[in-house]
């Protein structure tokens, strides 16, 4: 059965213009939303990129990104996180759409705990194992804000720009209509190799790995 959340408890506080310039040169401009009254109290940002306005009328290109302080701002190679969320802003920005930045780092374990679960894939365990190793979930997180926060913008049908299943479910089950599932490109690096394929493995993303990987 499909649940429905309290909209009325989300609202939108802030917005405001701002121009973002990626490292290798591509810019676009985004409507960037704050809110309030969002499930977890968490400080999410939602980016309405190209005609956002009128892609809410029909179904707007959405990529709910976590937080990857590493991939995202260090250019970190051991996961494909900075290169999705650089796709994710050009692909939403000629579709038109939001670009929602969850504060969920580590699949919401956190910054700290994530290192550590970095340690733990250094010595063999996989990316879910260490998660688990550390007493956390293997993926801890909720998208009960990121639902609030479409359906506070008026996106309750959406395509999902995504790799996991996990993500559709959820907004499904959280009442926004998922028309599509679109996944990115792959993202690898000798780095990453590991990672991604036990993403595809044990998770079922959607990932077109070579054999080799």
């Amino acid at each position: 059965m499909t649940n429905t959340i309290n909209t009325t408890a989300a609202k939108v506080r802030t917005r405001v213009t701002v121009p973002l310039r990626f490292p290798d040169g591509y810019s676009t401009t985004a409507d960037v939303f704050t809110f309030a009254g969002l499930a977890d109290g968490r400080e999410h940002l939602a980016l309405g990129l190209g005609d956002w306005r009128s892609a809410v009328a029909g179904t707007p290109l959405v990529r709910p990104h976590s937080e990857c302080l590493t991939g995202d701002v260090f250019g970190s190679q051991r996961c494909d996180c900075g290169p999705q969320l650089r796709e994710a802003a050009e692909r939403i920005t000629e579709a038109g759409g939001f670009l929602l930045y969850l504060r969920q780092e580590g699949r919401g374990i956190g910054l700290y705990a994530k290192l550590d679960a970095y340690a733990l894939q250094d010595a063999g365990l996989d990316t879910y194992q260490a998660n688990l190793a550390l007493g956390h979930g293997e993926d801890e997180r909720d998208y009960t804000a990121a639902a609030q926060m479409l359906t506070t913008l008026g996106a309750d049908r959406i395509r999902l720009l995504s790799n996991n299943p996990d993500k559709a479910a959820q907004l499904e089950a959280l009442g926004v209509r998922v028309d599509e599932r679109i996944p990115t490109g792959v993202h690898l690096s000798t780095a990453n190799v590991r990672y991604l394929t036990t993403k595809r493995d044990h998770t079922a993303h959607t990932l077109d790995l070579p054999p080799a990987a």
